[in-house]
């Protein structure tokens, strides 16, 4: 597949061609553990990396390896990387940069499992994280220490919607000689590609908008082809995060209409954030397509639309959030995202419980905050959910 075509043929054929052995259009779920060499010289060329071949599914698989050739394209990265979760990108991700006596810069505002790996888990290892303001450069530049290897952010962010100028940050990053890592779960690469951006490394919580159907978990990174193989090598096959080849099919089955959902969800989410923006209930409302989001103008430069992911605080804290979730009646009660049906959480006891309080606060995560995933419903039934569940 030639990578000049555009987004959506590369979301259909990227990384699939017809099986050669019995033409079936759909890749084959190759549902083994193991696969058979015909001699044992071959064997060990396949083991030591001398020729190709799959010989042992946590170290590759055919199916596998049709997604990570599909999202390299995708996201116009060099190779992929298929993970267990997007968990497993994120921390492979990061151990394949930063060991003992390292440091990283993060933004504040991360997925909280993110911002527990970097806050609670990285200095298990030995390593520090210094987390900045998610929108200031200055704020990066200025944590930058001389043992430092890293730099991770989001954007949008989980669950503020915070926006960054990426090309800005990877000039920073280029100018320090760091790799700069983005989790780019919240855009999707049908809506922001980081790399032609000057980012190193693309991850992704496969099991939200690339999946999009709420049934197969994973994760993805993307990024040079080198530092691709060395984490394949050193973190993935000796940490065990390996996808399964049934999840990797799923995720493939749901990239084919990716263009096509994220149009719908996006142009939802839109007149969702408008209705909400001018509710008398409704204190504030984080979306950046919003004219009054502080990182509008970014995000329409490095964005082809402004996603389909929003948070609100609803009048009265707490208590006036939980009435509007225990009100909904078409939204899902559901911490996760990127599915074809709306969903609704709230994020301080859920996806960011294990921030402390404080940090979260300053994050912008309050107490009150609740965050939606919109899906592909009519958005005149989703308004009007919305609309009865506020009615209190």
């Amino acid at each position: 597949m030639n990578r000049s075509h555009l987004f959506p043929t590369l979301a259909v054929h990227a990384g699939e061609t017809p099986c050669p052995a019995t033409g079936a259009l759909d890749t084959p779920i190759y549902q083994s553990t193991t696969f058979v060499s015909s001699s044992a010289d071959e064997m060990a060329a396949v083991f030591g990396e001398q020729q190709p071949g799959y010989m042992y599914t946590r170290y590759g698989n055919p199916t596998i390896h049709a997604l990570e050739s599909k999202m390299a394209a995708l996201e116009a990265g060099e190779a992929a990387l298929a993970t267990a979760s997007g968990m497993a990108a994120i921390s492979t991700a990061v151990l394949g940069y930063v060991k003992t006596g390292d440091h990283a810069v993060a933004a504040r505002s991360l997925y909280g499992a993110a911002y527990d790996f970097f806050s609670r888990k990285l200095p298990r290892f030995g390593a520090q994280t210094s987390f900045v303001g998610a929108t200031r450069i200055e704020d990066f530049e200025r944590a930058v220490l001389p043992n430092t290897k890293l730099i991770y952010f989001e954007t949008p962010s989980n669950p503020v919607l915070d926006i960054i100028d990426i090309e800005r940050l990877a000039a920073l990053a280029r100018s320090r000689q760091l790799p700069l890592v983005v989790d780019n779960t919240f855009a999707s690469p049908a809506l922001q590609q980081p790399i032609s951006l000057g980012v190193t490394v693309v991850v992704h919580s496969a099991t939200k908008y690339l999946c999009g159907h709420g049934d197969a978990m994973g994760g993805i990174i993307v990024g040079p082809r080198d530092k691709i193989a060395e984490l394949n090598r050193e973190v993935v096959r000796d940490f065990g995060g390996v996808i399964s080849p049934f999840n990797a099919w799923l995720i493939l089955r749901g990239i084919h209409t990716l263009h096509l959902r994220m149009a719908a969800q996006c142009a939802n989410a839109q007149q969702i954030a408008e209705f909400l923006s001018t509710h008398p209930k409704v204190e504030r409302v984080n979306f950046p397509g919003l004219g009054s989001h502080p990182g509008h103008a970014i995000a329409r430069k490095q964005m082809k639309a402004f996603g389909a992911m929003i948070s609100f605080e609803v009048k009265g804290g707490l208590e006036a959030g939980k009435k509007v979730m225990d009100r909904v009646k078409i939204f899902s009660r559901a911490a996760s995202l990127g599915d074809t049906r709306s969903l609704i959480v709230h994020p301080a006891s859920t996806s960011h419980r294990a921030v402390p309080r404080q940090e979260r606060l300053a994050a912008g995560v309050s107490d009150g905050l609740v965050r939606l995933s919109v899906g592909v419903e009519a958005a005149e039934d989703l308004t009007g959910d919305l609309e009865q569940a506020l009615s209190f």
